[in-house]
């Protein structure tokens, strides 16, 4: 090949960062909307109940009125590990203001494996073990963890896929509280 013809074509770096890129996209446009406030829609919040296992029921409906994230994780799920002890501080830190955290489990084992799971993590906010009606009602996920962020008005304001971080969830959190719709 000649010189002039090499120069044409982009070098392998420029289409590794492309591709990249590409890839990339549509999982971090999530986390910046949630960063700056931005919602293509309003989704009114899927309905369901579930039991915990600490033997409470949590419904859409009677969590009206509040600030709710629903997480979709798993045991085997490293990035899901990661977020945990985030996801507990938040909780911790907001859950007086009127926020809830469900941590939806996909888990299909033994619950008393997820129940260990938890305790040995310190995880104290509520934890469901969810089958697939729940997670068609949230729209379905595509990836593990998913979080689903409703406001008291019961929208769904964000759908983050992979782990969510402070930068993101705190912002679209005060927001959410800022919204006086009840």
């Amino acid at each position: 090949m000649t010189k002039a013809v090499r120069r044409r074509w982009p070098h392998w770096s420029t289409l590794l960062l492309v591709v990249l890129a590409i890839w990339a996209m549509p999982r971090l446009l999530p986390h910046v909307g949630a960063l700056v406030g931005y919602r293509t829609r309003a989704v009114i919040a899927p309905q369901f109940s579930v039991q915990t296992l600490t033997g409470d029921t949590l419904s859409m409906q009677s969590l009206r009125g509040k600030v709710v994230l629903v997480n979709v994780w798993a045991t085997w799920c490293l990035p899901c590990r990661v977020e945990m002890p985030m996801l507990e501080s938040t909780w911790r830190r907001h859950r007086d203001a009127g926020f809830v955290l469900i941590g939806a489990s996909v888990d299909r084992g033994d619950p008393a494996e997820v129940r260990t799971f938890v305790l040995e993590r310190g995880i104290t906010y509520p934890i469901a073990i969810v089958d697939q009606s729940v997670i068609a009602a949230l729209g379905g996920v595509r990836g593990y963890p998913t979080s689903v962020l409703i406001g008291r008005d019961g929208t769904v304001r964000h759908t983050v896929i992979g782990p969510v971080g402070p930068i993101t969830l705190e912002p679209a959190l005060r927001r959410a509280f800022a919204d006086t719709a009840r």
